[in-house]
């Protein structure tokens, strides 16, 4: 694969420039082309004057464009209206230009259409993505080309303006046209063709954890259950005012989806203090406010040029968010890709949001860099890497000492916070229980029985209260130990939704070998049911020393006056009547 840029300065010096490519790749047997247009000119006319010289010389070519914020070739900024000729030297690498409008079509269908070209082109091996500027997300586009071949790498980049506020975007291809709410899809493959894709960030994750507890699409509503603007104002001192957008570009949002790490950047703050996001956020996730540190996004982009080298590609194309551009105010604005210069030729754009495949899952990034590194033919083995390898700063700078520094402390607060949490929740537990059993203990079964008492006029509900028989003498003659070993038995019967044939229940020790179970949305005669099932079901338990033990039960229904006392002494009174008349019996009142 070979590249050739054209800059379009005007239509006549268009055309002999388009004549004299022609006649370089006719003398070289180059017959397969492809052409990219990257414009930061939104303005419909001088498109189509463009397309149109480029049909006129040559009219068989594929081509597609797209608007931009900036446009690159070989890692420097090129014109305003830049044209970039791939040559396929491989006659079987194939490229396959689509255009959909999603005014006429749903995303739903676009991408059903999408999956099933893949399914009928057997030789696609890479999809590359140039769409307009979304009204909501891409959330459904992405979701939906889900199901695309998995072996299919998928990348790109949402076109864009020079003005990186403006929602102002077009696509355009050969035989589609001009359109501003359209996605062009490039299909690459072929028997020899290869193709790498990865994203760079750099960007480090700079203190606590914070979880989203409200979000609706792309606003971000609340982090941790407070406006999520309180965020910025609290830890960073952001302003809520027009100039929100350009004060957190340094500080984007890492994102935990899909199974990676994405940044999202907060486009606007709003008066209630949410923040409108570039794209979707699901409640749930973790987030965690991002620092961009100049020597570790150079150091990470170095190291990121290693594994391109390896690859051994004939281009790059590169997907910038614009936000990056805007980043480096001191800098050339492809001052970070500088280090990629020197792998292979290049080409690509800054971009509004950038596309990538990554475990199955096509995501949305922002302020990432996105590069698809592309081959014909197999590695030359005898390829030499004359580029120095790269190596990390020996002087990490200050900046990122800190941020590294505020992260440690951050995780280390969460975990004791976790551990803390743990505590409390684990003395709130044996405050709440029987430390033998696990069952609630008397103070929360009766505490829990006058908080049913309250809705007696609403439901049913009933108590069933058990005592083992001759308990004494199980502990006189085996012990104390088996004596523990029948209350547990019975214990686990309480515990045993299937048993009991109800999945709402609470079950309390009482005291000593007496049990109280609740039975909300249950009335007397299902309560008797269940005791029933308790009682045989106790019975035919075995134990290690002690022989099969039995259980006297008294049930109750409560009424309508009951207080706890009354209720509790109904139900105490049934028992002892079935203790009376001969144990092992369910007595109701």
């Amino acid at each position: 694969m070979k590249q050739f840029e054209i800059a379009y300065v005007g239509a006549d010096e268009f055309r002999t420039d388009l004549k004299m490519l022609q006649s370089h790749c006719s003398k070289n047997g180059d017959v397969n082309l492809f052409f990219q247009i990257y414009s930061t000119i939104l303005e419909e006319e001088p498109i189509r004057e463009l397309c149109g010289l480029l049909e006129e010389v040559f009219p068989e070519t594929p081509y597609m464009g797209c608007s931009t914020s900036g446009n690159i070739v070989d890692c420097q900024v090129s014109g305003e209206m830049t044209v970039v000729c791939t040559v396929l030297e491989d006659r079987d690498t194939q490229i396959k230009v689509l255009q959909y409008d999603m005014d006429a079509s749903p995303i739903s269908e676009i991408t059903r259409q999408v999956i099933e070209e893949t399914e009928r082109n057997p030789w696609v091996k890479a999809m590359e993505l140039y769409c307009t500027i979304p009204e909501n997300s891409t959330t459904n586009f992405c979701v939906g080309l889900k199901d695309v071949r998995s072996d299919i790498q998928i990348f790109g980049g949402i076109s864009c303006s020079q003005d990186i506020t403006s929602s102002d975007s077009v696509v355009f291809s050969k035989g589609s046209g001009y359109a501003t709410k359209s996605v062009v899809l490039v299909f690459y493959g072929g028997e020899r063709f290869y193709v790498d894709s990865m994203k760079i960030t750099g960007w480090k994750p700079l203190g606590r954890k914070f979880y989203i507890t409200k979000s609706e699409g792309s606003v971000l509503q609340e982090l941790d259950g407070f406006p999520a603007y309180q965020v910025y104002q609290k830890y960073l001192k952001i302003q809520n005012d027009e100039n929100f957008f350009y004060h957190t570009l340094e500080f984007p949002m890492f994102y935990e989806h899909n199974g990676t790490t994405i940044l999202r950047v907060p486009v606007a703050s709003n008066p209630d203090d949410s923040i409108t996001m570039s794209s979707d956020m699901d409640v749930g996730s973790v987030v965690r406010i991002s620092y961009g540190d100049p020597a570790t996004i150079v150091d990470s982009i170095k190291a990121a040029g290693v594994e391109i080298r390896d690859f051994q590609p004939d281009l790059l194309h590169i997907f910038s968010c614009a936000a990056r551009r805007t980043f480096w105010t001191t800098e050339e604005p492809t001052y970070e890709i500088f280090p990629l210069e020197e792998i292979a030729p290049s080409s690509g754009f800054f971009s509004h949001g950038e596309f990538l495949r990554t475990m199955g899952n096509l995501n949305q990034h922002n302020v990432t860099l996105v590069i698809a590194a592309m081959r014909e033919g197999d590695k030359d083995t005898d390829y030499e890497k004359n580029i120095v390898q790269a190596k990390s700063l020996t002087k990490i700078p200050l900046a990122s000492r800190l941020a590294n520094f505020i992260s440690a402390t951050s995780l280390e607060l969460e975990e004791m916070n976790r551990q803390l949490a743990d505590m409390n929740e684990q003395l709130r537990q044996s405050s709440m229980t029987d430390g033998l059993t696990g069952l609630y203990n008397r103070k929360e079964i009766q505490f829990r029985i006058s908080a049913g008492l309250d809705y007696i006029q609403e439901r049913d509900f009933s108590v069933i209260m058990l005592d083992i028989d001759n308990f004494k003498q199980v502990n006189d003659t085996y012990g104390h130990q088996e004596g523990d070993n029948v209350i547990v038995g019975l214990a686990k019967i309480l515990q045993d939704s299937q048993v009991l044939g109800v999945s709402s229940f609470s079950a309390g020790r009482w005291g000593g070998e007496e049990f109280m179970l609740l039975l909300p949305e249950c009335n007397i005669r299902y309560a008797q049911e269940i005791a029933e099932r308790i009682r045989q079901c106790f019975a035919q338990t075995a134990f290690e020393k002690a022989p099969s033990q039995t259980v006297s039960i008294g049930v109750t229904q409560a009424r309508g006056r009951d207080t706890l006392d009354t209720f509790c002494v109904r139900v105490d009174e049934a028992l002892y009547e079935a203790k009376q008349t001969g144990k092992n019996r369910v007595v109701v009142s």
